[in-house]
């Protein structure tokens, strides 16, 4: 069980989960590189930034823009988060409004690990993130390994 106030404060449910930073904190990357395997560059599909987005993606903050962003990195849509052999999974977090705010990536043990914005990546249960300022999941894709 991880034991991190800052954290803590910002995602209340991580202290009713397990959790372990396993990072520095950093401003390099963020979860949407992260869940694409990349760690030097900051994904966004904001209009205005100048931060990657892949090629042929919708440049707007909606879940389908997400999604076709991750087809284009060769993710196809699931029903669940469960451990697929053969498979490498990610999580979409969408808040009330309907935006999507986070994306989360499984690891070889069923786990997730996440960029939390500026701050460390983490490994994490899925719920550990759920609450105001990422919402809850609402899609899994997968890819094969």
């Amino acid at each position: 069980m991880g034991t991190n106030a800052e954290l803590e404060a910002e995602w209340p449910n991580l202290t009713n989960t397990k959790y372990e930073i396993t990072s520095k904190y950093t401003g390099e990357y963020n979860c949407l590189a992260w869940a694409a395997n990349e760690n030097d560059r900051w994904w966004s599909p904001v209009p205005a930034d100048d931060y990657y987005w892949p090629e042929g993606a919708p440049r707007e903050v909606t879940v389908q823009a997400f999604i076709i962003a991750f087809q284009i990195c060769g993710y196809e849509l699931c029903s669940n988060g469960e451990l697929e052999h053969g498979f490498e999974k990610i999580a979409i977090y969408v808040t009330a409004d309907g935006k999507p705010q986070h994306v989360a990536k499984q690891l070889d043990d069923g786990m997730w690990t996440s960029k939390l914005g500026r701050y460390e990546d983490i490994k994490h249960e899925l719920d550990g993130l759920v609450g105001e300022l990422y919402g809850t999941v609402q899609q899994f894709m997968r890819r094969a390994l």
